[in-house]
């Protein structure tokens, strides 16, 4: 067969080109990669404790679901965070070969047993379950090229509400993560002094707001029939003005009313003032991006800046938006030492073959 081969050099051209076209053609055509996911499958569970303090939430809260979460199924271990601004996060590592789907469901039922033993507040924040790798894939900035037209607080809130849904409809995306935590609230901040000379205490406070602000369904008078007998109630539900909660009564005292301008200072801003976010002495928001198992970083990562790039045609005047870490370029630079190493020694065998045979 060798022989035969050296003698007809056109029959070893020919076979020599078919397997050159057959390694082009598996070169773009296969994936980058073979090999199985590394990392284990993990659920996280996340939600956020107003005004409590790391160790208030490790005990009230991280706790409970740490005990009712123990022993769900194909569990490996569990890890915890829980810090100063009241957010905790509980992560469920499970062993490999797991499937996401159903190990997301089998910790949020976990997580549905424990939510009676948990603070009312954490229930009204929402507890959130997903599926999720811990390595951030990516990481960019939207910042404001004037500090005076744009604060933190409007970045943050305004990619929350025009950005981070259209970055989590991006097939593979875990999680969009927004670091600073700036969400808008009606801040009540209460005076000390004036609380103790009308004998109030903050919980008089929040059981009057929670009274007089919510969200009800007043329902109908009359009855429903071609005749016009029938009275829709309509209820404005609740206050969006910082006016709307100064005159909010929270004592009566005979003929005499304690409103709630009387005893603090209200004002829209910040659910949290933790921290600053700053780009290059730019007012910023950033957000991080991280994948769900199984998925592409190197799609993944494509297909939210294309949703960046469409999205930036509509930011406002003077908002711009920078990448800050990349896995793509990493995975990039690799491939593209992959592809050279293959050329030159490609070359090498072409340049022995020519020669010695």
């Amino acid at each position: 067969m060798l022989k035969r081969i050296i003698d007809r050099p056109v029959l070893a051209t020919v076979i020599s080109v078919v397997f050159v076209i057959l390694g082009i053609i598996g070169l773009i055509r296969l994936p980058v990669t073979r090999f199985p996911d590394i990392s284990p499958p993990t659920v996280a569970v996340s939600g956020s404790y107003p005004g409590g303090n790391s160790e208030a939430v490790l005990r009230s809260v991280v706790t409970p679901l740490e005990e009712q979460i123990n022993g769900v199924e194909n569990m490996q271990y569990i890890t915890s965070t829980a810090s100063n601004d009241g957010s905790f996060n509980v992560r469920v590592i499970f062993k490999q070969g797991v499937d996401p789907d159903q190990a997301a469901v089998n910790v949020q039922n976990r997580v549905q047993q424990a939510t009676p033993i948990l603070p009312q507040e954490v229930i009204r924040m929402g507890l959130t379950t997903s599926k999720q790798q811990n390595s951030m894939i990516m990481i960019f900035n939207i910042y404001a090229e004037d500090n005076a037209k744009y604060d933190e607080l409007f970045l943050q809130n305004y990619i929350n509400i025009n950005l981070v849904p259209q970055i989590k409809r991006v097939p593979g995306v875990g999680q969009a993560q927004i670091f600073g935590g700036k969400d808008y609230s009606m801040r009540v901040w209460l005076n000390p002094q004036k609380m103790a000379a009308y004998g109030l205490i903050p919980e008089d406070v929040t059981s009057a707001i929670s009274k007089q602000s919510l969200e009800a369904a007043p329902g109908k008078l009359g009855e429903e029939s071609h005749a016009d007998l029938e009275f829709v109630i309509r209820y404005k539900g609740k206050k969006n003005m910082p006016e709307e909660y100064e005159n909010i009564v929270v004592k009566r005292n005979g003929n005499n009313l304690v409103r709630l301008k009387d005893l603090a200072r209200i004002e829209f801003g910040s659910i949290y003032y933790g921290g600053n976010n700053i780009a290059n002495g730019k007012n910023a928001a950033t957000i991080a991006i991280l994948q769900t198992s199984g998925s592409n970083a190197n799609e993944i990562e494509i297909g939210v800046k294309k949703e960046l790039e469409k999205a930036s045609k509509s930011f406002p005047p003077g908002i711009k938006y920078a990448s800050l870490m990349s896995t793509k370029d990493r995975l990039d630079e690799a491939t593209g030492q992959v592809k050279s190493t293959l050329i030159e020694a490609f070359i090498l065998v072409f340049i022995v073959v020519f020669l010695f045979l």
